[in-house]
């Protein structure tokens, strides 16, 4: 359907937010995807290009955090791939889904992410007692790729929320910092996003108009909120985001 001036510049200011609270707190995706719905593109094609438009951004985030990334190599190259065949799995199980199904399962997809942003710091704080309570590595680091699958399975499918699945994942199953592991987080993230977007260039559902003035915006909006993450707690930002959520969610269910 075609777009007008005035849906362009909603999406525009959507992916500019999305991408400051990605930067900050994270949730991005709890403002972007429905800005796109409320454009009246189908849910189907809302998260198809939602995923496109703003994975770009996580490549940014891994370049970020790449020196605590020395020392995992081993972990990377066997969780890389694992997170590359989830995310094309999820993608795949989102096209074969059917419209009227995802449709049903929007607010609930939007609900869940909206409670594990909301514990995020509880997630945290848990994890970083458990990190501290072993520096050793386990013997069973192999068994990671199971869950780790299945989180990028979800993550392709919908995406919001997959970074506090994957780093709780992590937590549970390896003993290393904190920090590490955010961001060995972070790279799997980009792996599963990336193999999501570009498998999802080639389907046709893509809104391509509306995904690049996101993924403008959305580099905007990082950088903007690069500049104010310091100025801005968290917690605050986190919180107004999670109401959002629960507003949009109760919204779809009346729909």
């Amino acid at each position: 359907m075609p777009l007008s001036v005035l849906d362009f510049l909603l999406l525009g200011l959507a992916a500019v937010a999305g991408g400051a609270v990605n930067a900050i707190a994270g949730g991005g995706t709890l403002i972007t995807f429905p800005g796109l719905t409320a454009v009246g593109l189908p849910a189907v094609n809302a998260n198809v290009t939602n995923t496109v438009a703003l994975s770009p951004g996580y490549l940014s985030g891994t370049l970020a955090q790449w020196k605590d990334m020395q020392g995992q190599m081993r972990r990377l190259w066997l969780l890389a791939p694992t997170g590359v065949l989830g995310g094309l799995t999820g993608g795949l199980l989102l096209l074969n889904t059917g419209a009227a199904v995802f449709r049903t399962l929007v607010p609930y997809l939007i609900l869940l992410a909206s409670l594990l942003l909301a514990f995020q710091g509880h997630i945290r704080r848990w994890l970083l007692r458990q990190v501290e309570q072993s520096g050793r590595e386990t013997a069973s680091e192999t068994w990671t790729v199971v869950p780790v699958f299945l989180a990028s399975v979800y993550g392709g499918y919908f995406g919001a929320g997959l970074s506090v699945i994957l780093l709780a994942v992590l937590g549970l199953v390896l003993h290393d910092s904190l920090t590490r592991l955010n961001a060995l987080k972070q790279a799997i993230s980009f792996c599963v996003n990336m193999a999501a977007a570009l498998f999802f260039v080639f389907s046709g559902q893509v809104v391509w108009s509306a995904a690049v003035v996101m993924a403008v915006g959305a580099i905007v909006g990082g950088v903007i909120g690069g500049r104010l993450a310091s100025r801005i707690r968290a917690e605050t930002l986190r919180a107004v985001v999670v109401t959002f959520g629960v507003i949009v969610a109760i919204i779809y269910f009346l729909r």
